[in-house]
């Protein structure tokens, strides 16, 4: 966790406009499922996209599946990209344009909640908008998270 935390030390300090929107919010939330990469919803305008490769240019950022071809964005393909899945040194970053359940970034943002974590504060998903996203993706490790999300929230609203 403590990898996942530095990614997100660097993305909050470089400035970069985003929100935490996998298992590590999830964390946030208090589930404590274990998750091995960081996954944010971010604006995927040229200059945000050039903070993210400023963000993590020490840590021979490479595109995912292709580890041979490292992170060198152009304006050109900034203004074509959709996703963004990076291996780090440090551990694996997916940037989406979009979250599944949501919608586009500005979605996501409206659907966030900001967090004091200890790397500095950060916007995550809501719990209520963090459990809709992991039922849309449907997949088994999602629908267990939604399932402890959802408990997480009983219990809040009983307190």
């Amino acid at each position: 966790m403590q990898n996942l935390s530095e990614l997100t030390r660097r993305l909050i300090a470089s400035q970069v406009e985003f929100v935490l929107v996998g298992g590590f919010a999830a964390a946030a939330h208090g589930v404590t499922l274990v998750t091995r990469d960081v996954d944010i919803c971010c604006r995927f305008s040229e200059a945000n996209l050039m903070r993210i490769q400023k963000a993590f240019a020490d840590l021979h950022p490479v595109h995912r599946p292709r580890t041979d071809l490292p992170l060198q964005l152009t304006p050109e393909q900034c203004a074509s990209l959709k996703n963004l899945y990076l291996k780090t040194d440090l551990g694996a970053v997916d940037c989406l344009g979009e979250v599944l359940g949501i919608g586009n970034f500005d979605e996501v943002l409206k659907n966030s909640v900001e967090l004091q974590l200890p790397c500095g504060n950060c916007r995550i998903l809501s719990i209520d908008a963090l459990i809709r996203a992991k039922e849309a993706m449907n997949r088994n490790q999602d629908r267990i998270a939604a399932h402890y999300l959802r408990k997480i929230k009983q219990q809040q609203s009983q307190t």
